[in-house]
């Protein structure tokens, strides 16, 4: 079992790897030719200062409820004990 999850392991790096090397020349080729020019051609759009408070509050909230979820929601790691024996303190 292990050495199957180990050669699964150095399949999805390398497949990674591939993957990753591949993106920039694909990306790069698809590109039209107008968009290659200095000239940015892109313009803002104003949101409503609520839906910033409001977008920024819920990733500030679902980030808490992240950290309290991993760190502070589960109770003390205790020491085992055999059944039968008394606790050692």
């Amino acid at each position: 079992m292990k050495k199957q999850a180990k050669n699964s392991c150095i399949y999805s790096i390398i497949m990674a790897a591939f993957l990753l090397s591949a993106a920039p020349v694909s990306a790069k080729a698809q590109l039209p030719a107008e968009a290659t020019t200095t000239e940015s051609h892109f313009r803002a759009i104003e949101q409503p200062l609520a839906l910033k408070i409001g977008v920024t509050a819920g990733g500030v909230a679902l980030i808490g409820l992240e950290l309290w979820w991993f760190l502070f929601s589960k109770n003390p790691a205790q020491k085992a004990t055999a059944p039968g024996k008394p606790k050692e303190e």
